[in-house]
């Protein structure tokens, strides 16, 4: 059985003092109901660089704050640059990462539109990444262009090729999959439930293609995109769909929790 996992990338908001705070309500409330007899759910809270470690100080009191039981926080960064150190002004590097985060997030599609991030960048990352320890979170999606083309799948699974490419199975087996169509990101149009389940089922097939059965059995494969308490159960419905990588509802803790509660029952 696969743990579920809700994500939250905060992205470009909360100062320090807000993410602290922030942070602390969604680890309050993710304690609150840790000793439910209810399946278990992974969280992965993602602030920006400037906050990451006030929220890793609040996150590294979770197993306190639920009674002596493993609430599952955790946190993830929103990028981090493939060079381990260098003259690389203004990056942050995978070692930086790992002293404050056990995840990091890899080839959003915000990268790569705005930042100019490459397929071959991407696989950089999901390298080092693997090199220092932590579980890279891949983005892969398309663009409306693409999808109203029929090119959906190709421009899915040939992302997911490049970002994986040259990884062994067992890093392969701790990748987890965000599949984010770029149409759907912070424009209130989620993808359809069950076209969002049949890529995750591409996906999980491409990589038990890739690197064997157990690895797709195994990977974690999410849905982001315009994801709120109202529809999260029908993605969480899916057999192949995991979890939630969620943008605008992480940045308020009840509708944040909303989603972990949903992926708990």
């Amino acid at each position: 059985m696969r743990t579920p996992l809700i994500a939250g990338n905060w992205k470009m908001h909360k100062t320090v003092a807000e993410a602290r705070a922030l942070a602390g309500a969604v680890v309050d409330g993710v304690a609150a109901t840790a000793t439910r007899d209810r399946s278990g759910c992974d969280v992965v809270i993602c602030p920006s660089f400037t906050a990451l470690a006030a929220v890793a100080d609040v996150v590294r009191g979770t197993e306190a704050r639920g009674g002596g039981a493993h609430v599952g926080a955790h946190v993830g960064a929103q990028d981090a640059f493939w060079g381990d150190a260098g003259a690389f002004t203004g990056a942050v590097a995978m070692p930086m990462v790992a002293e404050l985060a056990s995840h990091v997030i890899v080839g959003h599609s915000e990268r790569r539109t705005l930042f100019g991030e490459t397929d071959d960048d991407v696989n950089r990352k999901v390298h080092a990444a693997f090199a220092h320890d932590l579980v890279p979170i891949v983005c892969v999606g398309e663009t409306a262009a693409a999808r109203d083309e029929g090119r959906a799948d190709a421009v899915v699974l040939g992302q997911l090729d490049a970002a994986t490419a040259g990884i062994a199975p067992d890093e392969a087996e701790r990748l987890v999959v965000a599949y984010e169509p770029v149409w759907a990101i912070g424009t209130g149009r989620a993808c359809d439930a069950g076209e969002a389940a049949r890529i995750a089922a591409l996906v999980r097939a491409r990589l038990a293609e890739a690197f064997g059965d157990p690895v797709g059995r195994s990977v974690r494969v999410l849905y982001g995109g315009s994801v709120n308490p109202g529809n999260i159960a029908a993605y969480l419905a899916a057999e192949d769909v995991d979890g939630a990588l969620v943008g605008g509802a992480s940045l308020d803790a009840a509708s944040f929790l909303a989603l972990v509660d949903a992926a708990r029952t």
